[in-house]
């Protein structure tokens, strides 16, 4: 018999309630032991950042500096703390000299920036 079949009228709303928290007391004791369990498993998803080849750094120079000519969008995809993650931009600048991109989320405010530091990037593809 599915219980979920059963009007709500005919269920018993005299159900106990058990021992409810009580039976986890003893493991917070320790929150030093849940804080390294979590960093475990936090660390065992992440990634190593790839080596991308000379050819693949010169074709996204390319790809950067032709974005940044004709005002167009990118998507880029780059790595940070051990996770891939992926931005479409608005492409604002390419800063040399703090090797950094620098632009503005298409889904976001206008006011709103993000940086971008050379060493992260993996990817960039015109939109």
């Amino acid at each position: 018999m599915d219980y979920r079949k059963i009007p709500m009228e005919e269920l018993d709303s005299n159900i106990p309630e058990g021992r409810g928290m009580i039976k986890w007391a003893p493991f917070a004791t320790m929150p030093e032991q849940f804080e390294k369990v979590a960093s475990m498993i936090e660390d065992q998803v992440k990634v190593e950042r790839p080596v991308l080849s000379d050819d693949r750094l010169e074709e996204m120079n390319r790809i950067l500096k032709k974005a940044l000519h004709d005002k167009r969008s990118i998507r880029v995809e780059y790595y940070y703390d051990g996770f891939r993650f992926r931005e479409d931009l608005k492409l604002i600048q390419v800063d040399a000299w703090s090797m950094v991109l620098i632009g503005q989320p298409m889904d976001k405010s206008d006011e709103e920036m993000i940086f971008i530091s050379f060493i992260d990037v993996l990817d960039v593809v015109m939109i």
